[in-house]
């Protein structure tokens, strides 16, 4: 009981708070005072003021003395470099920054800029900083466009992105700074575990991550897997198992639970599989892999759909990015699903292999060091950034106040009704010149607006996962005079909307502003509160007058699905308009319960991966010595006595130890990815315990730590049966020569989050399911 109690005065001590600007208001002063005297020196003597600042600072973090000193040199840094001059605000994010927290600063409030000095402080501290972006674009630009400053204050900086080639990898990361994409430097992390040679590492220790759109990162894609496979002969293609599934009928055939997660055939429904299969029965051990293909088939006729869940694009599917809209560039689900929707898509098969290793983002994050990042909305998963990664926000104020007015919630009761009076009020506001911009909740819905405009008299332009590459042009002129713009989400966009356009001076900024700003529509509400907050916060900029409304309605996805119980409390105008305070309570409880849910599979996956970071730890630690040490050749020869020293009479030393390092390092892998392979298995049949009243996640621990006790033991067996039996000459070992073949081709990709429910509801779904079938034959 005290525990708990402890526990919740902790995080009451813990809640985000606006900065206290009174603390910083002397270290302002003391800054604005040495800027003057900064303003004076020139390039060469600037960049010496702060070189004498790594040599003060060490790897110790800054005093107040020398963070006054790097403001004021970043500040001129700035001016110069890229002509723009912080604002105090700006300088308290970095502060904030620089002491490991989560900014919270809101669109246009200048937050690459902030981390950028941030990262400078880290640098100057004599520390490796990891800028991670959410995407290639942004990280690329974000490095090109600081690099002026970073060069004025004496700091290297560099990127990485999907086309760098290894030589361009390892000179990024061996800068002061490197900014790359989350996805990116996780796969580098992955293809550096597999390195034979220390020479063919890129990356250096984890020290420092700032993390750009911090609660997208370390929340929203926090359980996504990175992944890195090896070829192998099998090419998935059930084309057999699609034409039978896409004849099923739902509510006959197959039904599906109220949170439209999970699938599962009626005994009418695994009749019609059973017989069209060859008259199998589906639920006997024996057609394990018939059962698994049509259940996944079954979850890509049933739950996945085209333009929501997916695009197909040049032969091939393409996942979409939930939380922002957009291309998932690199990510997949796994094999057997992943094979289920291109066979439904009538597409060639990708090829598909084993997982060599993998490493989710919250895992990769939580190998740095220190971790810091900003983001615009920080405060609602402020809970969840302490539990997972023991971080504290910070809420800095805007630069100037902002002024945009955000209009209560239109609730409709059909969607019908709600989209009338959308394109009513698009029409109507168009005709004034005020920009616009419109956020949807998918691509289908996106295009459909979009043709309703059209036809209406209003051009819009679409920005959606089928045309991301032109984001930032369209984003950036979004606030034109007479723009109607129509996106998925702008969670991640990374570029400002400045009223008028990009292009636009003063003139046409003020002419925009007289007509109110830019006018954000939400087409409704979001599962996560903060991403409708990003969409508003795209007007209202830097003082810039703007508004914001949001159109819902008791029959949107959102409330169907996590408040299905939601009635009016009054009746509907003749537009079909709910006025009451209890329609508008459901919509927002049904976020609310979204968010939970979202939350409790967070944990839960968490749960599960935290027991495997620990055993790849392990694992690591044990490779990197074999790696950089004589260590598999100590052991080999205490193992094997006879046989190393009839090497030693014919071999150099160099080569031997070269030989027993290659043996020893390919069981390490091929172990560890038998491991994986286990943990897989029993992750997907562990939830069947909770019909025997067990834990799954106790269970799973069990089975896991079981499982893992033998590892590093049948490594050292196999290394020496290998050394003891294969030919070994002056060139070395040829491991496929001896039967150890590598994968011929490895390639990287993130797993989409499993689809399948990670609690024992689909489990117990396909055992009632099967108990019916059984009960029906009896």
């Amino acid at each position: 009981m005290l525990t708990r109690v402890r526990g919740r005065f902790q995080r009451m001590l813990d809640r985000p708070a606006t900065v206290d600007l009174k603390k910083y208001a002397d270290l302002l002063k003391s800054i604005e005072w040495r800027e003057e005297r900064v303003a004076d020196l020139d390039d060469a003597e600037l960049t010496a003021a702060a070189e004498k600042l790594r040599g003060k600072a060490g790897d110790k973090a800054l005093d107040s003395q020398a963070m006054v000193e790097l403001c004021a040199l970043g500040r001129e840094a700035a001016r110069r470099g890229i002509g723009e001059r912080p604002y105090d605000m700006q300088l308290i994010g970095a502060m904030e920054l620089l002491h490991g927290r989560v900014v919270e600063m809101g669109t246009g409030e200048g937050k690459t800029l902030a981390g950028a000095l941030a990262a400078a402080g880290y640098a100057l501290q004599g520390r490796s900083v990891h800028v991670m972006s959410v995407n290639d674009y942004l990280a690329r630009r974000d490095a090109e466009w600081m690099a002026p400053v970073f060069a004025l204050l004496g700091v290297s900086v560099g990127w990485v992105a999907q086309g760098s080639t290894q030589e361009e990898r390892r000179a990024a990361y061996a800068k002061d700074v490197t900014y790359g994409s989350v996805s990116e430097i996780g796969f580098d992390v992955l293809r550096d575990r597999m390195a034979l040679d220390v020479d063919d590492l890129v990356q250096g220790e984890p020290d420092v991550a700032l993390v750009d759109e911090a609660d997208s990162v370390l929340v929203d894609e926090a359980r996504v897997p990175l992944v890195m496979a090896g070829a192998t002969d099998d090419v998935q293609d059930d084309q057999e198992v699609a034409a039978v599934v896409r004849s099923l009928r739902p509510g006959d055939h197959y039904e599906r639970d109220e949170d439209n997660r999970n699938a599962w055939l009626t005994t009418r429904g695994a009749g019609i599989v059973e017989k069209a299969l060859g008259g199998i029965d589906l639920y006997s051990g024996e057609h394990s892999d018939r059962l698994a293909a049509v259940n996944a088939a079954l979850h890509a006729h049933a739950l996945l759909e085209r333009d929501v869940d997916y695009i197909v694009r040049d032969g091939k599917v393409h996942l979409i990015n939930t939380s922002r809209g957009r291309i998932a560039l690199l990510q997949r689900w796994p094999d057997g699903l992943q094979a289920a929707v291109e066979a439904k898509e009538k597409l060639k098969p990708t090829e598909s292999g084993e997982v060599l290793d993998s490493i989710s983002v919250q895992g990769l994050v939580n190998r740095y060091k220190t971790v810091c990042g900003m983001t615009g909305t920080a405060t609602a998963v402020a809970e969840q950034l302490r539990e997972f990664y023991e971080l504290k926000v910070s809420v800095v104020p805007p630069n100037k106040p902002c002024v945009r007015e955000d209009e209560p919630d239109r609730v409709y009761d059909t969607v019908e009704a709600k989209e009338k009076a959308l394109l009513a009020e698009i029409v109507k506001v168009h005709e004034t010149g005020r920009p616009i911009l419109v956020g949807t909740m998918d691509v289908a819905e996106s295009e459909r607006l979009a043709g309703k405009l059209t036809e209406a008299g209003v051009t819009p332009v679409v920005l959606n996962a089928k045309n991301d590459a032109e984001e930032a042009a369209i984003v950036a002129d979004a606030g034109a005079y007479g723009a109607v713009t129509v996106s998925t989400q702008m969670a991640g966009r990374g570029t400002d909307i400045r009223l008028g356009g990009s292009d636009g001076d003063a003139e046409a900024h003020d002419k925009v502003a007289e007509l109110g700003g830019l006018y954000v529509i939400g087409t409704g509400h979001y599962t996560s509160s903060r991403l409708d907050d990003q969409l508003r916060g795209r007007s209202g900029r830097q003082g810039d007058p703007g508004g914001s409304v949001v159109f819902a309605s008791l029959a949107d996805d959102l409330v169907l699905q996590y408040a299905p119980e939601a009635t009016a409390g009054g009746e509907p105008d003749e537009d079909g308009r709910l006025t009451d305070a209890t329609s508008t309570r459901f919509i927002g409880h049904a976020q609310r319960v979204a968010e939970g849910v979202n939350l409790d599979i967070h944990r839960n996956t968490w749960r599960y991966t935290r027991l495997i970071e620990q055993q790849r730890r392990i694992v690591l630690d044990f490779r990197d010595d074999v790696l950089r040490t004589d260590l598999a050749a100590r052991e080999l020869k205490e193992r094997c006595p006879d046989r190393w020293a009839e090497l030693v009479e014919k071999l150099d030393d160099d080569v031997l130890v070269g030989v027993a390092r290659r043996i020893v390092l390919h069981h390490v892998d091929r172990r560890w990815s038998d491991h994986l392979a286990f943990l897989s298995d029993v992750r997907e049949t562990i939830h069947l315990r909770a019909l025997a009243r067990e834990t799954p996640i106790d269970e799973f621990h069990r089975a896991a730590i079981g499982e893992f006790k033998g590892l590093l033991r049948d490594v050292a067996e196999r290394s020496a049966e290998t050394l003891e039996t294969a030919e070994v000459t002056v060139d070395g070992i040829d491991l496929e020569q001896a039967g150890l073949r590598r994968p011929s081709s490895t390639w990287t990709y993130m797993v989409h989050d499993n689809p399948f429910d990670s609690d024992a509801e689909q489990a117990l779904q396909r055992v009632r399911a099967m108990m019916r079938k059984v009960k029906a034959k009896g």
